[in-house]
């Protein structure tokens, strides 16, 4: 069943604003929690020189070939089944890129390093990561909205939360990244891009 979120008809444009420059180089690029598939078609749509790999658990499948058998895209590809946190990562080939939008805060840290892991281990040397979603700054919330939201996660889920960004900064330097721009975007969320180094 197609399911549909407002946030990613409202936050699509000024993301693909900045993707589409950071991934201005043909290739495949990852897609890590595809959700809806709304994120999925619109970007593939727009950067047709991308083969944009969707993935998710297993549950928000339905709804992403939903989205892709509407849309009659021959450049976004099927999802497949991806936890962070297991073992099952793409073995097959490397990746021009890498995209997740409002995943780390809805994950345990475990998961979020876990993830960190894994993207290390896929990206191509000189491919980026963009990461989209909403970050602390020295433990600090960037918003009374962040700070109301992080609670509402916690009080759903005690695991989840806000993440520090110099944590996730953190993360990505272990997995041979290195961080390359920090964009400010609507609504207090921010678009990270990190770029895998050679040799790592």
């Amino acid at each position: 069943m197609k399911q549909y979120s407002d946030a990613c008809d409202q936050n699509r444009d000024p993301i693909l604003a900045i993707i589409g420059d950071v991934f201005r180089t043909a290739g495949h690029v990852l897609e890590i929690g595809s959700g809806t598939g709304q994120h999925a078609i619109y970007f593939a749509r727009h950067l047709p020189h991308l083969q944009w790999q969707s993935s998710d658990l297993p549950s928000s499948h339905a709804s992403i070939r939903a989205w892709i058998d509407e849309a009659g895209l021959d450049n976004v590809l099927p999802p497949l089944t991806l936890d962070v946190a297991a073992s099952g990562w793409p073995a097959d080939r490397l990746f021009a890129g890498v995209f997740s939008a409002n995943t780390t805060h809805i994950m345990s840290w475990p998961m979020v390093e876990s993830m960190f892991a894994g993207i290390g281990r896929v990206l191509q040397p000189g491919a980026s990561l963009c990461l989209y979603g909403p970050f602390n700054y020295g433990n600090t919330y960037t918003s009374p909205s962040n700070e109301r939201f992080d609670a509402w996660l916690k009080d759903r889920d005690p695991v989840s939360g806000i993440r520090n960004f110099e944590d996730l900064d953190a993360l990505a330097n272990t997995g041979g990244m290195t961080l390359e721009a920090d964009h400010a975007m609507p609504a207090n969320n921010r678009l990270l891009v990190w770029v895998k180094q050679s040799g790592l």
